[in-house]
């Protein structure tokens, strides 16, 4: 099998470390990009090629986009948008509009920078990759900023499949449930069917190879979601305000 080229952003830790180190494995070329150089050191013998920068810097990534080029690396056969952030609005009451601007510039802003340098690089018969969240499914408590900019990836991503067919690039949306990383280490709640980073990448790589338009995983919780939101609005906020008068957030 011919070795891809594959651009990966949050190479660095959780889904984006597992997807670097199985990619690797199987002998593709794999550019690893993060915001941490002393991690990326850690990957530099199993890369391609490794580049730091802040996804929500345009100058950081039009300077790596510009070096990946030059290195001769323009045709991508994969481009994995994966680096985000997750991040809650403790008081509704007294909304952190400087914490929701964070979080939608990292997650959905961003991803704009990331396309308009990296996306010309991604060649005829290659295939884009947005990694959004089942937490668009289903609105949840204190997810007003991580749920509203992941809204905007599926959004996003639903609509420039119809607009790169014309150029034979595929795009992935890929909603993954809960995934032991490093942002949900971070959670104060039950996180049913917690899958591993590693499990998650495995199942990514599989859909991916098939060229699948959506993917969602574990389907045992994606699936009891799809079918709690046919559920009318009034009846899910009972259900989910009594999960947290119980607890069980």
């Amino acid at each position: 099998m011919t070795a891809k080229n594959i651009l990966i952003t949050g190479a660095t830790s959780g889904i984006g470390l597992a997807l670097f180190e199985q990619y690797s494995a199987q002998g593709d070329n794999v550019i690893a990009c993060g915001r941490n150089q002393d991690k990326l050191n850690t990957l530099v013998a199993r890369a391609f090629k490794t580049y730091s920068f802040d996804i929500t810097q345009p100058t950081q990534v039009a300077s790596a986009a510009q070096d990946i080029q030059a290195d001769g690396s323009e045709s991508l056969d994969l481009l994995i948008l994966n680096a985000g952030d997750c991040r809650y609005i403790d008081d509704a009451k007294n909304f952190s509009g400087e914490l929701f601007a964070s979080v939608i510039n990292t997650n959905l802003v961003a991803l704009g920078t990331l396309l308009q340098y990296f996306l010309p690089q991604v060649k005829k018969g290659g295939q884009v990759v947005f990694v959004s969240s089942s937490a668009t499914i289903l609105p949840f408590p204190r997810s007003e900023a991580y749920g509203a900019s992941k809204a905007g990836v599926d959004y996003l991503a639903n609509s420039l499949r119809l607009d790169l067919a014309k150029h034979d690039i595929d795009v992935t949306l890929v909603h993954p449930g809960f995934v032991r990383t490093p942002l949900t280490d971070k959670n104060d709640f039950a996180m049913p069917f917690l899958l591993t980073s590693e499990q998650a990448a495995h199942r990514m790589i599989v859909g991916i190879e098939k060229r699948k338009k959506y993917l969602h995983f574990p389907k045992r919780l994606t699936l009891t979601m799809k079918l709690l939101a046919f559920l009318p609005a009034s009846l899910w906020q009972r259900l989910i305000s009594n999960k947290q008068e119980r607890g069980d957030n």
